[in-house]
């Protein structure tokens, strides 16, 4: 299957309909390898797909063009859903040139034996012309790896923009206006919250140098392609880089008998108290890391309960901290809240945690002995209440 994107690029990837894990991220809507081809009076491959599926890619790429008549082979980043079909491409398209910048090149010989490739090596601001097209090579260093880069064709006003604005969307549509914008606008958050998040300042520096160019469409490496709702997924990621946040709390629990659940709900009353915030409630073991990840994306406030378990929180409840952790999710205050036994720890622990991922504590941490009473559950609304004020300031 072949698809025209504009007369001179076609995309020749492959649609993964049966993946539901991507190194951890759940992608319950599949997802697809983008290969674009490029033919002008020389011909490029834009990346290739993840190696099982080699055999489809060379298929697509021959449907249109004899493999000796392939003259690049254009590596945006070095990751092995973009690049392991790199050295298949490399031995049967036998007068193909390797194009990347130098740091991929290295990433690239640390994963495959490269030593019969020729190389083109360019620089930022570069060009290659294959004719009466012309590929103009960007670094756009840890988005989302030292590596990536994307490519523009001014000529088409179109950009390859690689990881960036993406969606793990499995769909025999290819274009932005041939699916509901939601069901799209969805995946790109969870895509943004779960691969992109850490690196803010790095999307705004791109994003400011994309404002130079004259860009109808966006050549992703996920999911559909974007040539109608330009505007809505560059105002997205404007607002995610820059970690603007909403007036929500986010309440994440684990609980052994349920009392670190009660202690959720009264927190979750408490932040109902207060008109114009929204709360939701998530129990980390009944939740996926994927969608706490996003959920996290534009929550102001995060409450963090658990039992403790052998002195520390529960299983999931670390795993959870592990991951935002690792996201730099940008939340601005925090709760630590929890039960214990006969011996403490899990509240004491997210609330050292806190300054690990940059979290302020926005009041005194609630815990209790065994079941909650009253008094207890009234400091939790109360905490819920301080937090509820905390989300409203930060999202104004």
């Amino acid at each position: 299957m072949n698809t025209k994107i504009t007369e001179k690029i076609s995309w020749v990837g492959f649609i993964d309909w049966d993946i539901r894990d991507f190194h951890g991220y759940e992608t319950r809507r599949g997802a697809t390898y983008n290969s674009y081809l490029v033919r002008d009076e020389k011909v490029a491959v834009i990346d290739s797909v993840k190696r099982p599926f080699a055999e489809k890619l060379l298929e697509n790429i021959t449907e249109l063009v004899p493999p000796e008549k392939v003259d690049y082979v254009v590596c945006n980043h070095a990751e092995f859903d973009h690049a392991s079909s790199i050295p298949v491409l490399m031995e049967r398209l036998p007068n193909a040139v390797l194009v990347c910048n130098a740091k991929c090149q290295k990433t690239l010989s640390s994963y495959f034996d490269t030593s019969t490739w020729r190389w083109k090596i360019v620089g930022n601001g570069e060009t290659l012309s294959l004719g009466g097209t012309t590929l103009k090579f960007l670094l756009t260093p840890m988005v989302h790896w030292p590596e990536s880069m994307m490519t523009y064709v001014p000529e088409e006003k179109l950009l390859f923009s690689m990881d960036a604005f993406g969606q793990h969307l499995a769909s025999s549509e290819r274009f932005d206006d041939e699916l509901p914008l939601g069901e799209i606008m969805e995946e790109a958050e969870t895509y943004y919250a779960n691969i992109v998040m850490p690196y803010g300042p790095q999307v705004l520096q791109t994003l400011e140098a994309a404002k130079t160019l004259d860009i109808r469409m966006f050549c992703t490496s996920h999911g559909v392609i974007w040539r109608k709702n330009l505007s809505v997924i560059l105002e997205a990621y404007t607002r995610w880089a820059s970690r603007k946040v909403e007036p929500k709390v986010l309440i994440l629990l684990d609980t052994m008998w349920d009392s670190t659940h009660r202690m959720a709900d009264a927190i979750y009353s408490g932040v109902l108290d207060v008109p114009g915030v929204s709360a939701k409630i998530l129990n980390v073991r009944r939740t996926s890391l994927t969608d706490i990840a996003t959920e996290s994306l534009e929550a102001a406030c995060c409450a963090m309960g658990s039992s403790t378990l052998n002195g520390l929180p529960m299983p999931m409840m670390s795993a959870a901290m592990t991951y935002l952790q690792g996201l730099r999710a940008p939340i601005k205050y925090a709760l630590s809240f929890g039960s214990y036994g006969w011996g403490r720890g899990a509240t004491e622990e997210i609330s050292a945690w806190f300054e690990k991922a940059k979290w302020t504590p926005a009041c005194e941490a609630v815990k209790c002995m065994y079941l909650p009473d009253a008094d207890v559950l009234a400091k939790c609304r109360e905490a819920g209440r301080v937090l509820a004020e905390k989300a409203k300031e930060c999202g104004e």
